[in-house]
Order: C-alpha cells, then sequence, then structure tokens
C-alpha cells in the first residue's frame, strides 16, 4: 500500500505519446529528478492534471504517458503555463553547467577533477524504491546538494529490481513483506550497452563464476547515478537474483551483493572512461571498493604496500552506526571463496589479503568490512559530534594504547536538503520574509530572522499542512479498506479518528529495539490520561518498517500497533503503513511535535527530526546523535542523559513529564487571538537552528573542504593509518 492508495494498474507504457513541439522539453525535465527538488519544475507537472499528479505519486512520466492528449495540445496555446514551461527549461539548461557554482568558485584547481560516491542505497523519490532509511535518503541528500553546489560527484550503487519491500500489518499487528517492484517504465533510467553492443557493461568472478553487469544511469541534477543490476540471461540462474533485493538474503547474499558493488562499480567506472579523483565509501558495504582498486594498482606493478598507500591518500570513508551489530562482517572462509584468489593480482598471500578486515575485537575468523574500510582510507568520519566520540572509542582497538580522542576519526554532523524536505508553504513564507535567496545561504544572521516570522501567518501555514496531513491519512485509510487492504476493526488505527485540533505527536523511525517506538507505552495508564484529556488531548501517529529478518523489531511494530486498537484511547493512536519518502514529507510537515527516543548512545545522528524542525515542528529526544549538537533549550526538548535500565523506565517517566508539564500546555496556551504564542516561538527556533547549522549544504560543504579537496590535492599531515 501506498498513502494516497494504490492507483488503478496504469496501462504498461513504454514511453510517453509525442508531445506537441512547443512543450517537447516536458519529456527531458521529466527524465532529470532534478525537477523533484524545483518548485516551479514540480508546478509545472501539478498544473498539467493535478489529479492525475496525486494518482501518480507526483511521477512526471507516468504522467506524461496517461494524461489525454487534447490536454498537452491545450496547454501549448497557454501563454500562463507555456511562461512557466520556459522558466523551468531555463533551469534545467542551467542544471547542465557547473560554470558559476559554489564549488567552481571555491576550488577552480580542481576543474574536472571528479570524486566517486559509493553506497549501497539511495533515497531519491519515491518513484525509485532503491533505499530502506536513513541511510539511502542521507545519500540522496547528499548527491542533491553536491547538485546544487557543482560537486563533480559520480554516484555507484545497485538497482534492486525488487526494491526493499512494502509493508502490510495484519490485523494481530505482524508486519507482512512483500517486494516493491520498480516499473522500469516509469522510471529515469537508461541502460548503457557494453562492447559490441552487448547488455552487460563489466563482468566480476565471484564463487568461481562470472557475473555479468549491466549499468543504468539515472540522472539527479548535475550528477549522473551508476546502478549495477545482475539481472541477465546470460548469468547463472543462481547470479541473476544477486542485486535484485535490497538487504535480502543474509550474510552470504549481502557478501555478495558488496563485492559486486565494489568490484563491478570500480570496473563499470572505469569502462565508462570515469577516472575519479577521490573516492567516497559511505558506509562499510563499500569496502570492496577500495581492495580493487589495490589489486588494479597490483596489476600494473606498484608493490602492495604501496599501493595500499595511494589508495589511502585518495579515500575518505563515512561510518553510520555506533551499534556493533551494525557494522557488516562476514567468515573469512566467504571471503576467501567471494574473491576468488584476488590476491594473486596483488602479489600477496590469502592471508594478507584477508588481514585488510582484521577486527582485533572480532577474531581472525571474521572480515570486517568497517576495518577494511579504516585501513584503506586516510580519512574516515562519523556522522555527528557524538557519534565521532563514540566511533573513536569503538575504534581504539584498531590503534591499541592510543587514547581515544587521539584516534583519527572526524565527524561531518549529517544535514538535510532544504527544497526536498521543507514544505512549499513554509518555503514560501521564507520566500517573502527572508527574500528568494534564502535557500543559498549558510548565513547565521538571515537564519536570525526567522524569529521575526509574523505569528498568525506562520501558524496559519502550519494549520495547513496538518489538514493536508490528516486529510491524506483518512483517505488512504478509506482507500485502503474499499480495496479490502483493511479490515473494519483496522480502520480507527489506521487515523480515521485523528483531530487536526489536537496537539498531534509524530514518531517515524526504522522498528530498531534501541529506537524505542514504545517506550511512551511504558505507563499506560498515565498515557491514557494524556491522550484522553478532555481539554488538551494529545495524538500520536507512529510509521515505520521493521527489517524484514529483524524478529525483535516486528514485536515492537506489533506492540505499539495493538494500541491503536485499544478502545481506551479513544482512537488517538494510530499507525500509518508503508513508511517511505511520500508519507515521510507529509508527516514531517504535518504533525506538531517529533518525538526521538534512542537509547543513548545508539543515534549516530538521525535526521528526521531536522526535516521536521525545518518545518517548524519541535522535537522532544534523549540527547544523542544530532540533537546534543541542535538542542539549545528554545526549539524543542530534551530528555536528559538516562541513568536508566533497559526498560527505559525513567526515560519514560521523565517523558511522560516533559509532556504534562510543559509541552502539552504550552501547545493549549491560546491568546485573545487564539494563537499558542509560546508554541509559535519554540516552532521559529526550530526552524532557526536547523536552518543554521543542519542543512546538507553545510554538511557538503564541509565534506567539500575538509575531505575531497584535501584528497585530491594532498595535505601536510603525516598518515596514521591503523596498527593492529
Amino acid at each position: 500500500m501506498t498513502l494516497l492508495a494504490d492507483a488503478p494498474q496504469f496501462p504498461y507504457v513504454q514511453a510517453p505519446p509525442a508531445l506537441p513541439g512547443r512543450l517537447a522539453g516536458l519529456a527531458h525535465l521529466a527524465q532529470n529528478l532534478a525537477w523533484s527538488w524545483n518548485r516551479e519544475a514540480r508546478s509545472l507537472f501539478r498544473a498539467i492534471d493535478e489529479s492525475l499528479w496525486h494518482r501518480t505519486r507526483h511521477n512526471p512520466i507516468r504522467l506524461l504517458q496517461l494524461v489525454e492528449p487534447g490536454r498537452l495540445d491545450e496547454l501549448a496555446t497557454d501563454s500562463v503555463f507555456c511562461a512557466l514551461y520556459d522558466r523551468a527549461m531555463q533551469w534545467l539548461a542551467a542544471e547542465r553547467s557547473v560554470e558559476h557554482t559554489w564549488y567552481a568558485r571555491t576550488f577552480p584547481e580542481l576543474r574536472g577533477r571528479t570524486v566517486a560516491y559509493f553506497c549501497a542505497e539511495f533515497g531519491i523519490h519515491n518513484s525509485v524504491p532503491i533505499y530502506s532509511g536513513g541511510l539511502g535518503v542521507l545519500a540522496g541528500d547528499h548527491l542533491k546538494t553536491a547538485s546544487d553546489l557543482g560537486v563533480p560527484l559520480v554516484a555507484v550503487g545497485i538497482l534492486y529490481r525488487n526494491g526493499y519491500f512494502d509493508q502490510r500489518i495484519r490485523v494481530d499487528g505482524w508486519q507482512e513483506d512483500s517486494d516493491a517492484r520498480i516499473e522500469f517504465d516509469g522510471v529515469p533510467l537508461v541502460p548503457l550497452p557494453g562492447r559490441d553492443g552487448a547488455r552487460h557493461l563489466v563482468t566480476v568472478n565471484t564463487f568461481g563464476r562470472d557475473v555479468h553487469i549491466r549499468v543504468w544511469k539515472m540522472q539527479v541534477g548535475r550528477v549522473p547515478v551508476y546502478l549495477l543490476d545482475s539481472d541477465l540471461e546470460e548469468n547463472h540462474p543462481d547470479d541473476r537474483p544477486l542485486l535484485s533485493k535490497l538487504y535480502s538474503g543474509g550474510p552470504a547474499m549481502r557478501l555478495r551483493q558488496e563485492w559486486l558493488l565494489g568490484v563491478g562499480g570500480v570496473r563499470a567506472l572505469r569502462a565508462l572512461g570515469i577516472d575519479p579523483a577521490a573516492w567516497h565509501a559511505n558506509e562499510g558495504h563499500a569496502a570492496f571498493m577500495m581492495v580493487e582498486r589495490v589489486r588494479e594498482l597490483c596489476m600494473t606493478g606498484v608493490p602492495y604496500a604501496e599501493a595500499v598507500k595511494r589508495v589511502r591518500n585518495c579515500s575518505v570513508f563515512t561510518t553510520h552506526t555506533p551499534v556493533p551489530a551494525g557494522h557488516d562482517h562476514f567468515n573469512v572462509n566467504e571471503v576467501r571463496e567471494c574473491a576468488n584468489g584476488a590476491w594473486q593480482d596483488m602479489g600477496i598471500d590469502a592471508e594478507t589479503f584477508l588481514r585488510i578486515g582484521y577486527h582485533p575485537e572480532s577474531g581472525s575468523d571474521v572480515y570486517h568490512m568497517t576495518a577494511a574500510s579504516v585501513r584503506l582510507s586516510r580519512r574516515v568520519n562519523a556522522v555527528s559530534r557524538r557519534h565521532g566520540i563514540v566511533t573513536r572509542d569503538m575504534s581504539r582497538a584498531l590503534w591499541p594504547g592510543r587514547p581515544a580522542e587521539s584516534i583519527p576519526v572526524g565527524h561531518v554532523t549529517n544535514g538535510v536538503h532544504l527544497a526536498t524536505w521543507m514544505a512549499n508553504p513554509i518555503m514560501t513564507l521564507l520566500d517573502e520574509h527572508l527574500g528568494p535567496a534564502w535557500g543559498h545561504s549558510n548565513d547565521p544572521a538571515l537564519w536570525e530572522q526567522v524569529l521575526s516570522l509574523d505569528d498568525e501567518t506562520l501558524w496559519d501555514t502550519h494549520r495547513l499542512l496538518k489538514n493536508t496531513l490528516m486529510r491524506l491519512v483518512r483517505e488512504e485509510a478509506r482507500r485502503s479498506f474499499a480495496q479490502g487492504a483493511i479490515e473494519t476493526s483496522q480502520l480507527v488505527g489506521a487515523g480515521t479518528l485523528l483531530d487536526p485540533n489536537t496537539l498531534t505527536i509524530g514518531f517515524a523511525r526504522r522498528f530498531a529495539t534501541y529506537k524505542r517506538a514504545d517506550l511512551i507505552f511504558r505507563d499506560v495508564e498515565r498515557l491514557k490520561r494524556l491522550v484522553t484529556n478532555v481539554n488538551r488531548p494529545v495524538q500520536i501517529i507512529f510509521a515505520g518498517k521493521a527489517h524484514p529478518a529483524d524478529t525483535p523489531g516486528k514485536q515492537v511494530l506489533q506492540t505499539v500497533y495493538q494500541f491503536t486498537r485499544d478502545p481506551q484511547f479513544e482512537g488517538r493512536i494510530a499507525f500509518v503503513e508503508d513508511y517511505g519518502m511520500h508519507l515521510a514529507h507529509l508527516l514531517v510537515q504535518g504533525v506538531d511535535l517529533w518525538m526521538n527516543l534512542p537509547r543513548v548512545p545508539l543515534e549516530a545522528s538521525g535526521t528526521s527530526g531536522m526535516k521536521a524542525a525545518l518545518n517548524g515542528v519541535p522535537q522532544c529526544s534523549t540527547i544523542d546523535g544530532w540533537w546534543e549538537e541542535g538542542y539549545e533549550g528554545t526549539n524543542g526538548w530534551a530528555i536528559e542523559p538516562e541513568v536508566d535500565d533497559d526498560a527505559g523506565v525513567n526515560t519514560a517517566s521523565r517523558l511522560y513529564e516533559l509532556l504534562e508539564r510543559d509541552v502539552v500546555p504550552r501547545y493549549y496556551e491560546r491568546d485573545k487571538s487564539e494563537l499558542p504564542r509560546r508554541w509559535l516561538t519554540t516552532m521559529k527556533h526550530a526552524i532557526r537552528v536547523a536552518g543554521q547549522q543542519f542543512t546538507a549544504r553545510r554538511m557538503v560543504e564541509q565534506y567539500a573542504r575538509a575531505y575531497y579537496a584535501p584528497s585530491i590535492l594532498g595535505d601536510s599531515l603525516p598518515d596514521d593509518p591503523p596498527v593492529a
């Protein structure tokens, strides 16, 4: 299911019908995902047929396939539409140039020096379901911002034909998973031909068999994304589905996927004539990218130790998890079979090859992908200040005898892409108040001006967004019921009784146990008093998926879901199925308060709260990840550092206390104009802090200055590799 409900099955159409000559550029615009964060481009497509735009879930390729030809002929003579079209075409033309971008101005000496960005998933738009959650969406925001800034990035990932999974919740609350297949006629993917017309571009040997890999190109503004695909008739039947499903099949499948991503990705760039000057591995899934580059150098006669040094010098590695289980690791014998003698090309023995992935705390039988990435990357970073502290402590075994603070791991705190996550009405409000250039500024003084936004206008804008969320949640429940996807007993829990005038808390995360979605239910009676208060009621919207193999996570989800069906909460607890980017937009823009309850210090960064804050939605969270840097006392609420047992009793008690004594009273406290003035001040501070410190623009500029440019140009500091 999807938030706007699955539309009737559209006919399979290979290409859009012929467009009127005056509007021929619409096809080009639809093929570049940059339209998804350009307000005028989105308005242009919406103006073609607003109902169809929503039915296709904002997919312009589908829109152009299905719109009545007569409508396009009509628009070709509409002066208002044509003026909007011309502006969009001018913008698209500018997107093809890097001449006047931030990167070109800042690093003119690096013109033409490409940065390769490898990641196992990318969340660009809901129409391309090759992401599972935060890592992929963060990678998508990184690419979009690199495009905005003109950073010469090329991205490499995997084309998961079967996506991650679609989620359905049974009556008993148990999550069921089904494939989320990509419909190729509705996505902007172009297959790249191999030599002599072959469908595959490169070949990688693994476990004794050649796997032929086809490469698809997806354009994200100025950034090309190359996606690898093994579903070819030339491949052994067991190898065809290797790259078809995101994070599936357990360690054996993950090892194969990561080997093909790393080795196949490097070979694909070589086959395309792309010679990156710097290489960025976003999480340990891409470690084999560095191993393959060492092999390449050794094949040209470079000694192994020197090859390792050269690869380190131009490699960047970003780690995203402080949870030990989140770091991929494989049995060394499996890696030995997977690599199929690659060490022979490197002039070393198998033991030396396997030692690349040795972690002292895991032992010699384990190949640790994070350890391999750290060994082959000179520049390593965590994704928040706190995560940097945790990561340095976790990495001490690689530098035995060193104090944690001296471990060479930095941090670049995550940020989010403004134009993707800010609601149009909020951006329009800032246009009027700050001027049209506010979205391109890192000037803290500019964001201070948010504090003088007109209260009534901000509140009316927020209420508009909240009503939109409530309406669409109710419509999803109605359509799901009409299609037989949910039963009558599930209607209330789907959100049909939600009230737009009630304080609404949003919690939308991956259902991992450490994120503690069920923490707010620790004291059911106390929560019931909060939720059902006649004068100051509270309602909560939950959303999120548990990994298909994460049984404890599914059990947490089931626990939460069962509370949505409990009459004592009067229909004020809702769970919205099939969380993805489309639903995420509506939630971070439309709830009143964002709730985040990770067990400290297991949240590396977290970006959902940043997205909410940019829309004037303050956060209530434990002090972990980005919130340690972001919380100022004026922009939300912090649950103080825990002195806690595993059940989280103390944290839950502190959460209830904050809600009862401050959050709920502040929301319902109104002046003579019926405006919650103190709440509005908190909203403004949320926007101010997020805009000053937690944008993807700040993040990517930091990567460019502190990681990419030094990787390309070199720096004077001595190298400091692991010694264990």
